[in-house]
């Protein structure tokens, strides 16, 4: 495993860079949120200390001095070379990267995997060797804080709620002579479901992403977002995952629903589904592998004469599996690591991940229960409340 140890402690010289607003490893590192490029050099210094140093746009440097995590906040002009700076801000940030270690008579660099190639290659113009450290921030960003936790707690209350409200939504319409569902007159559709979920978010200061409201066989593929007339009697599966607009960090949670009577085929898939779930969260805990949980699940789901694994091109269309892994990494992305799959890595505490098995049919459709836990020393903390069930009348 990686040394776990904060890039703040490291005894070399580091460079983050790119927009804080889409870069999660820069931002995660000053907690201070800009759309325009920035860069964070964390210089060693002879005592074993280390001074931070932020560079981003004049305009930000009061706010960044209250609010961002760096020893020292600059722009551009601060560290401007002898040739000047370009009038483009993400080349004169990269410029004055490179000054800025040439002043440092910094050698040599360590970056991580988002550097954008910009940075390098100024760096590098410069004199000064770079290197890609494929683990770094990584670490630093899967062991979430006290803060984390509960900005992640938040993010995954609100999403619950919109859950609910989608759930319910399809539970309580009324039906048409043809099985076809109908909601204040008109017949309700994945789009319209979709649509009062992005609306739930927008009133609760949430960036809605498109959710999956996946009716009957459309729900037979794990990622078909799901369009047309959702149906009675056929499972629809509802998986919203939005990002809090102030603390940027995500929510994730899946739920299925039918409206009316539950086949037995479905309400045996959705028993295989859910105990395969508690399976899983019950193997969790700080220092198992990613891998080891998701072959919990897989003992489960296959317990109950289910497969693993895509169909392949001869497989019949009654072909029922779980095509996927068991759950990934949540944060500053919602996809992040570590993965619960094969090769999925050793969890440590504050990692904060999904637990979400499904089943898929592609002639009848698919369930999927989804939950969002934190990684403790002794197990994990289920940030979840909604029940699993289909019934949401």
């Amino acid at each position: 495993m990686a040394d776990r140890t904060s890039m703040m402690n490291r005894p070399f010289a580091t460079l983050l860079a790119g927009i804080p607003e889409i870069n999660a490893t820069l931002y995660h590192r000053i907690r201070f949120l800009v759309g325009d490029p920035a860069a964070w050099i964390s210089i060693p210094r002879e005592d074993g200390s280390a001074e931070s140093v932020l560079i981003l746009r004049d305009i930000e440097m009061e706010r960044a001095r209250h609010q961002a995590r760096a020893d020292r906040i600059a722009c551009p002009a601060d560290f401007a070379p002898e040739c000047g700076l370009s009038g483009d801000r993400e080349t004169a940030t990269a410029q004055a990267v490179a000054e800025c270690l040439r002043r440092n008579q910094i050698s040599s660099i360590v970056a991580d995997r988002s550097l954008p190639l910009i940075f390098a290659e100024f760096v590098r113009q410069a004199g000064v060797s770079i290197t890609c450290d494929m683990e770094l921030g990584i670490l630093d960003r899967r062991a979430k804080d006290a803060q984390e936790i509960e900005w992640l707690r938040d993010a995954q209350q609100v999403t619950e709620s919109a859950t609910q409200m989608a759930c319910e939504l399809v539970a309580s319409a009324s039906v048409r002579k043809d099985g076809v569902l109908i909601a204040d007159h008109e017949p309700l559709t994945s789009e319209r479901v979709r649509i009062a979920i992005d609306r739930w978010f927008i009133d609760r200061a949430y960036m809605s992403r498109p959710s999956i409201v996946a009716g009957g066989p459309a729900g037979g593929d794990c990622h078909e977002i799901g369009s047309g007339e959702l149906r009675t009697g056929q499972p629809v599966i509802i998986d919203i995952f939005p990002k809090n607009q102030s603390t940027r960090y995500n929510g994730d949670c899946t739920r299925t629903v039918v409206h009316g009577a539950v086949p037995d085929e479905l309400a045996a898939m959705h028993n295989a589904v859910v105990e395969a779930k508690a399976a899983a969260i019950k193997t969790i805990r700080a220092g198992v592998t990613g891998e080891r949980v998701h072959l919990a699940t897989k003992c489960a789901i296959t317990g109950h004469g289910y497969a693993m694994g895509l169909a392949d091109a001869h497989a019949p269309d009654s072909y029922c599996a779980m095509t996927h892994g068991t759950g990934h990494g949540v944060g500053l992305e919602v996809h992040e690591p570590p993965l619960l799959d094969m090769g999925g890595p050793e969890l440590i505490a504050g990692d904060a991940v999904t637990v979400e098995p499904g089943l898929y049919r592609k002639s009848f459709g698919g369930v999927r229960v989804e939950d969002m836990v934190i990684v403790t020393q002794d197990g994990c903390l289920n940030l979840n409340t909604l029940h699993e069930g289909l019934d949401w009348s």
